[in-house]
């Protein structure tokens, strides 16, 4: 038997196990590969195939069971209770990206809308796909503000690894010189409409500091030939994302990072493998793999490696952290903190301004841009005239113009000949900000183990408590009045100010729940991701992030996973792991 068990771990055993094949995992198992080592990568969904299984990435509107692709509400109350609160990710066309809440189930004391799919390439198949660097403003404002603690790193320790991944993922955009926004390594930006061209002109000459610039997208618009040896083309404009893009334009894990290890010849993917702890070795001082249990078979595996990557998404990972106790860690892996769980950050939205725009009824746009236009943040900027007395840090603007189409509200406009008339033409032009907001780090915002209600295998699951602070909800006024603003200089008609139902996790911009800090008893991470109590664990997902800033964060995770496998890669031949 114990032969059968040595010659078991031998087969059992890489050089690196990554968890999780979404944003983060997929470039750890890049990385990784490209550098010799052998590395196991495990994901607790199913397989997703590019291309192959993007099931309705071609589907015509007129081919769909329900009208316009929205399921019926007695299937999302009974399969997407939570999931649904996004109000458009969940449909017929993309309904299996995302996880049923009945089979996976979580608990809240506050509401907290955690929007997940499980599934190899995660949800790098239905991201926003908004691409921005974090700058020194954002590294630096924790230290200077007393708030939370500061990040161990700035942003001239992250400016190479963003450059080397917007040249490999393909960021489209346009550079602007702005110091709270850096600029990066771009393909040629997409186009404003007529009334975007005419809002920027306009906002601009009343609101000079109020940049208006098209969003950096992660879209290839004029693909390198790395990108098209992969297989990846050039965007068709077609917006239809969410479903899978059988072009590979858009950035994913299955159209690119996978593709790139798998053709090292060092990657062993693992779908349906449910990591449930880490293994450590009290003795050695560090982890010495994981265990799995095997959705679709039940048995429970363990696999060895000498450095682990948890990508597996900020609450999951964090999870797992939570769930490896033991005699070493019997508060949870790596938490002599007391900081694991605690932190949740998102970014704040459902809050701006809508309006008409008239006087362009002449003309019309080509295509359906995946992309929208984008106002960097203008608030605090650390000089008189940005600072606000009423709150700490900003937010920027996302948003755009655009034309009603056929499917537009024509009630009262007749039928037959009448009504097909009114669905001829296009209806009339509105453009819309929306506001994306930085939340503070609140320890009291957290995650805890739910032992009580278990998940469809078994498992235990989690509990919430996250709310807005005072500082997020003074925010939410400025960023109303302030699109407002912008929109009445520009001319527009019907100016609404917007605030709709927001619920902490809406921006599925999860992070915060095992930091990175200087002091081991204030953090859980190092300046290299690294566990402070166990340096060959390294965790490169939201979960390390220190703030939020007011930028989607996709970009910052890939950077902050590049550099952290070249430490490990490095440090694992020196024998520092």
């Amino acid at each position: 038997m114990a032969n059968l068990n040595t010659k078991a771990k031998a087969e059992n055993t890489y050089d690196a196990i990554v968890v999780g094949s979404g944003i983060t995992g997929g470039y750890a198992a890049m990385e990784l590969t490209a550098k010799g080592l052998r590395t196991l990568v495990l994901e607790r969904g199913g397989p997703v195939r590019h291309v192959v299984d993007y099931p309705t990435a071609r589907l015509h509107p007129w081919e769909a069971k329900y009208p316009r692709g929205k399921l019926p509400q007695a299937e999302m109350d009974a399969h997407y209770a939570m999931q649904q609160r996004t109000g458009y990710a969940v449909t017929e066309y993309s309904k299996h990206f995302f996880v049923k809440d009945d089979e996976h189930p979580y608990s809240e004391t506050q509401r907290y809308d955690w929007i997940r799919g499980y599934h190899v390439g995660g949800r790098s198949l239905t991201w926003g796909r908004q691409c921005y660097r974090h700058s020194d403003l954002d590294f630096e404002a924790n230290a200077k503000q007393g708030v939370g603690v500061d990040w161990p790193i700035r942003y001239a320790d992250l400016a190479p690894w963003y450059d080397k991944v917007e040249r490999f993922i393909g960021v489209s955009g346009q550079a602007e010189g702005l110091p709270q926004l850096p600029d990066g390594v771009f393909q040629p930006p997409m186009e404003f409409n007529c009334v975007e061209k005419a809002f920027k002109a306009k906002s601009e000459g009343k609101f000079p500091e109020r940049r208006v610039t098209i969003g950096r997208a992660a879209h290839l618009t004029q693909p390198t030939a790395e990108q098209t040896a992969l297989g990846r083309g050039q965007c068709q404009n077609r917006n239809l994302c969410v479903r899978g893009c059988p072009f590979g334009a858009y950035f994913s894990s299955n159209s690119a990072t996978l593709v790139a290890a798998e053709r090292t010849g060092n990657l062993t993917l693992r779908p349906n493998s449910i990591v449930t702890a880490l293994i450590h070795d009290d003795k050695a001082g560090k982890a010495t793999g994981v265990k799995v249990l095997d959705a679709a078979t039940g048995e429970e595996i363990e696999f060895h490696a000498d450095v682990i990557f948890l990508c597996a998404s900020t609450f999951n990972s964090t999870w797992i952290l939570m769930n490896s106790t033991s005699k070493r860690f019997p508060n949870g892996f790596g938490n002599e903190s007391d900081q694991l769980g605690r932190n949740i950050m998102d970014h704040h939205l459902g809050v701006g301004a809508q309006a008409y725009a008239p006087g362009f009824e002449d003309m019309y746009y080509s295509g359906r841009r995946p992309n929208g236009i984008y106002v960097p943040r203008f608030r605090n900027l650390g000089d008189k005239a940005t600072a606000r007395s009423d709150f700490m840090r900003g937010y920027g603007y996302q948003g755009g113009a655009g034309r009603l189409g056929w499917d537009r509200d024509l009630s009262g406009s007749g039928v037959g000949a009448t009504r097909k008339a009114a669905l001829s033409q296009p209806g009339p032009w509105g453009i819309r900000l929306g506001g994306f907001g930085e939340i503070l780090p609140n320890p009291k915002n957290r995650i805890t183990m739910n032992h009580r209600v278990k998940d469809k295998y078994g498992q235990p699951t989690l509990t919430f408590d996250v709310a807005l602070g005072e500082n997020e909800t003074a925010m939410r006024k400025d960023m109303k009045s302030a699109a407002a603003e912008m929109l009445e200089a520009s001319g527009f008609q019907g100016v609404k100010e917007l605030d709709g139902d927001y619920g902490p996790g809406l921006g599925i911009h999860e992070m915060g729940t095992a930091r990175m800090g200087r002091d081991p008893k204030t953090s859980v991470l190092n300046a290299f991701n690294q566990v402070h109590a166990c340096k060959n664990v390294y965790v490169t997902d939201g979960s390390a992030m220190a703030s939020s800033a007011c930028v989607n964060p996709s970009l910052t995770y890939m950077a902050l996973t590049a550099r952290a496998v070249d430490h490990a890669v490095d440090a694992r031949r020196r024998g520092d792991l």
